[in-house]
């Protein structure tokens, strides 16, 4: 069996404007806007690296609980990585990401800090120096 990752999926409240953070946080783009049969508006979109991110809303009829950006069972966070950490973490913060946890930096050099996204998403912003890995 071959197996390969195919995409990210947020639920959010207002999708185009959760688009619009991911767009202005991380170079994200609409590919393609369909209100579904269901009720819901559904985004289709990219990351700057190709990675195909859904950016959905409520369907009719479904109430969506509250995120939890803290730690949690199930898929806990997605982490992104970067080349100059401390630019990038402020550019977050800028756009009212809040810092969760860290900044710290492993014995090996690779510097982590966990933020709360739109719709209480927790994001891993991770370094790795030459060589680390």
């Amino acid at each position: 069996m071959s197996i390969k990752f195919n995409h990210l999926h947020l639920k959010a409240r207002d999708p185009e404007q959760t688009a619009d953070w991911y767009g202005r946080a991380f170079g994200l783009t609409v590919t393609e806007k369909v209100k579904r049969p269901a009720g819901d508006l559904f985004l289709m979109c990219k990351m700057t690296d190709g990675t195909t991110v859904v950016i959905s809303g409520e369907k009719t009829g479904e109430t969506l609980r509250p995120g939890d950006a803290g730690s949690h069972l199930g898929l806990e966070h997605f982490a992104v990585a970067t080349e100059d950490f401390d630019r990038d973490l402020a550019h977050l913060k800028s756009l009212g990401a809040s810092l969760l946890d860290g900044p710290f930096t492993t014995p090996t050099g690779i510097r982590i800090a966990f933020i709360k996204a739109p719709d209480d998403v927790r994001i891993e912003l991770m370094y790795f120096p030459p060589g680390a890995s």
